[in-house]
């Protein structure tokens, strides 16, 4: 279950219905999605060949469709990072930078954990959202964010997309450091 930490004031909010109802608040989509359905060998599976990303893909084929369906995201994948991943650290330090996209960044955790860092509102500021297996998230379009791994540098993501051009990170120029 997500966890989210306001920076400014340091609050702390777990629980699914404290979470949902801020991220709500912020203009952020918040899900669950049952990680029983998934197969016991992929749950900590961080170095996945084609074969199992399809299968993770297809076990969720029915959640993807339904919030492809109501988002209008049209495309879709299956992204793996881990200590493993070539060139790991240089990917990171493009995800670690404030940005904007021309399209929601949606991000449906199947292994691991991720964390965003968004901007809220004018009160809330910046707030980070740990995410772990079975978080959808979908930061809406024009919201300054950026994306990193936790401590175990694990995680495995289906990814939605309008258009994957739509992806493309445009660098968001902050007036005051992030954090405050």
């Amino acid at each position: 279950m997500a966890v989210i930490k306001v920076r400014n004031t340091e609050e702390i909010i777990k629980g699914h219905d404290q979470v949902l109802s801020f991220l709500e608040k912020q203009g952020v989509l918040y899900e669950h999605w049952d990680m029983s359905k998934l197969q016991d060998g992929l749950k900590e599976k961080f170095i996945l060949n084609d074969q199992e990303k399809e299968e993770i893909l297809s076990t969720y084929k029915e959640e993807i469709e339904d919030l492809a369906g109501r988002r209008g995201y049209k495309t879709w994948d299956l992204i793996a990072l881990s200590d493993a991943t070539p060139n790991l650290d240089e990917l990171l330090k493009k995800f670690e930078q404030v940005h904007v996209h021309t399209e929601d960044e949606v991000r449906a955790i199947t292994a691991g954990h991720g964390i965003f860092i968004i901007k809220g509102d004018e009160q809330t500021g910046y707030f980070d959202v740990e995410l772990e297996a079975g978080d959808v998230i979908s930061v809406p379009e024009g919201n300054p964010h950026f994306f990193t791994l936790m401590e175990d540098r694990q995680v495995v993501a289906v990814r939605l997309f309008i258009e994957t051009e739509g992806w493309v990170a445009h660098p968001y120029q902050e007036t005051e450091e992030v954090g405050k």
